[in-house]
C-alpha cells in the first residue's frame, strides 16, 4: 500500500529504443524520455529465456538510472522461448526465416520483463509477464514474403504480433501487450505502487 501522497507521472524515462514500447506508453498519455542503455543484449550462456529478460531489464534500467536523479526509469526486455531454448533478434534475413520455419505450426513462450526504478523514492520494482503463442502452419513462400517486408529484423523471435506479424499467429494465451513487448497494465499497476498516478488520472 502506499504511504505517501501520489503524484502526476510527469515523465518516464524509456532505457529502450523500441519503437513499440515508446507508442504503447504513448497511448496513455505520458510523457516519455527515451534514453536507450545500449546494453550487450546477446545471449548468456547459463542463463535460461526467462532469467536472460530478467536480466537485460535490470541491466537496461541500471544503466540509465545510473545518470538519472529524478525521473523514474523503465528498462524492459522480451524473449521467445522455444523449449528453452532463446530465440533473440535475428542476425539477418537467413537467420529470421530459419526462426519463423521452426516456430511454423507450433507453440512457444514469450517473456517480457521489466524494471522500474524511482530515484526520488529510492524504490524499485521488477516483474515479468509470459504468453504463450501458437503459429499457424507456414509454408517457406509465406516465410519468405514475410521476411522480405523486414518486420522480422529487429523483433525477438523474427516477428512482431502487431501488423503483418498477426497474420502468422493461430492464437495466444495470456496478455496481448506482453507479446507486443511490454505488459502494460503490470507497468502502469507498478507505476501506482511508486505513488504515481497517471496524467489522465490526474486531471479527472
Amino acid at each position: 500500500m502506499q504511504s505517501f501522497d501520489a503524484r502526476e507521472l510527469r515523465e518516464l524515462v524509456l532505457a529502450s529504443g523500441s519503437p513499440r514500447r515508446r507508442e504503447l506508453l504513448a497511448s496513455l498519455g505520458i510523457r516519455l524520455a527515451v534514453i536507450p542503455s545500449d546494453i550487450d543484449e546477446g545471449d548468456r550462456p547459463g542463463y535460461g529465456p526467462l532469467e536472460l529478460a530478467r536480466l537485460h531489464a535490470s541491466a537496461k534500467t541500471d544503466a540509465v538510472a545510473a545518470r538519472e536523479r529524478f525521473r523514474p526509469i523503465l528498462g524492459a526486455d522480451t524473449v521467445v522461448d522455444v523449449d528453452g531454448i532463446v530465440f533473440g533478434k535475428p542476425r539477418d534475413a537467413a537467420d529470421a526465416a530459419r526462426m519463423l520455419s521452426i516456430l511454423s505450426g507450433r507453440e512457444h513462450l514469450v517473456h517480457t520483463a521489466f524494471v522500474i526504478a524511482d530515484p526520488s523514492s529510492g524504490r524499485r520494482i521488477a516483474r515479468d509477464a509470459t504468453t504463450r503463442v501458437r503459429f499457424n502452419p507456414l509454408d517457406p513462400a509465406e516465410i519468405a514474403r514475410y521476411v522480405a517486408t523486414g518486420d522480422p529484423l529487429d523483433k525477438a523471435g523474427a516477428y512482431g504480433i502487431q501488423g503483418l506479424g498477426a497474420t502468422l499467429v493461430e492464437r495466444i494465451d495470456g496478455d496481448f501487450y506482453t507479446v507486443m513487448g511490454l505488459p502494460l497494465g503490470a507497468v502502469i499497476r507498478s507505476l501506482r505502487e511508486l505513488g504515481y498516478v497517471m496524467p489522465a488520472e490526474a486531471r479527472a
